[in-house]
């Protein structure tokens, strides 16, 4: 089982938004301290439910100042990204880092966002297959041209290319250091966040990964895989290559180990719902539609009872049992809700050294 952080440098009410970042940055560096495997970045516009606008940048920052925990992105908005730009970036972390980068990828949502960086709405609901494609190609080939909908250019070469580093390269400060996916002579990782069976069937024709986000329950995650193994295997790809790629499925989910359950939960409905509530809150539609939002209230405290919220011994039968129903070994754990530094240092600190034992 390979057990992370997920951050979204969430900015609490009353917090400044260096506030959030530096805690961010704290809790990256306190997850490799502690030995968790990855830590997974959120990129967020305009709202301070995540007030980190670049996961790929934040991410640089993190594996300069780490030499082996895994560091990816949960989720880069490919929709306001161009494809070329993400692999080229892509490539020089994956190379810099030896291999400890993961990209993680995704639609985002209908947002103000689309209006801004100028992909409109066309590039949220018809968009995504095309760029996908595109990044993809720039990952894996010697050059590349496009003559899409949306991408269109002359072919050109591939600088740096991701498989560039050898053994020898030398670029990590005390040796080679693997992440999540790939390592020196080899390709990114790639994982694709997917919230419905279009995004699920997406990723699994092209053999990606998927993240499946905390909002969903273990059946819900079960029947992802499901449809997404089934559509793989429709694909042609070979099933042991299906079965390798599963494998790297990632579970996003909240966590927060305490004395009690009781106690668990208590730090988590005291803090989390205003935070929702006034981050959520923030989205506006590019084109007006209305924007339904959860309870925080409610939502809190699904995600208490869905997730590892609790002692060691029950967070680590979370553990368990989700990976046993779902099939996913991989997992990408909110460690801020309460919204306090020294309290999320604490967490990160109970997960890996009272919750991972545990589980062997």
């Amino acid at each position: 089982m390979r057990v992370g952080a997920f951050v979204l440098g969430a900015q609490f009410p009353g917090q400044g938004q260096g506030e959030a970042l530096e805690r961010a940055v704290s809790t990256a560096e306190a997850a490799e301290e502690a030995g968790l495997a990855d830590v997974w970045l959120a990129e967020h516009h305009f709202v301070s439910y995540g007030v980190c606008p670049s996961a790929v940048t934040l991410a640089a920052l993190l594996l300069g100042r780490t030499r082996h925990i895994g560091v990816g992105t949960a989720v880069s908005v490919l929709p306001n990204a161009h494809p070329v730009t993400l692999g080229e970036q892509t490539a020089l972390l994956h190379l810099l880092s030896q291999g400890r980068f993961t990209l993680g990828v995704g639609r985002g949502g209908p947002w103000v966002d689309l209006e801004v960086f100028g992909g409109g709405l066309k590039a949220f609901e018809e968009g995504f297959p095309e760029a996908l494609d595109l990044l993809l190609r720039w990952l894996r080939e010697p050059r590349v041209g496009a003559d899409g909908e949306r991408y269109r250019f002359r072919e050109v070469q591939v600088v740096p290319r991701p498989d560039a580093a050898g053994p020898d390269a030398g670029f990590a400060a005390d040796g080679p250091a693997r992440g999540a996916d790939g390592g020196p002579g080899a390709g990114p990782g790639v994982v694709v966040a997917c919230t419905s069976p279009g995004t699920v069937r997406l990723a699994a024709e092209r053999l990606l990964p998927m993240l499946l986000g905390m909002h969903c329950g273990d059946e819900d995650k079960a029947d992802m895989t499901r449809l997404w193994r089934r559509t793989a295997l429709e694909a042609g790809h070979p099933p042991e290559v299906v079965e390798a790629a599963a494998g790297r499925h990632v579970s996003a989910g909240v966590v927060q180990v305490g004395d009690s359950f009781e106690e668990a939960r208590r730090l988590l409905t005291k803090t989390m719902p205003g935070w929702l509530r006034e981050g959520l809150g923030q989205h506006v539609t590019v084109d007006g539609r209305p924007r339904p939002m959860r309870d925080p209230n409610g939502y809190t405290e699904l995600l208490c009872e869905l997730h590892p919220v609790g002692t060691p011994r029950l967070c680590a039968e979370r553990l368990a049992a989700t990976a046993e129903r779902t099939g996913i070994e991989r997992f990408a754990l909110l460690v801020e809700g309460t919204g306090d530094r020294d309290a999320t240092l604490r967490n990160v600190h109970r997960l890996a050294g009272e919750v991972l034992p545990l589980l062997g």
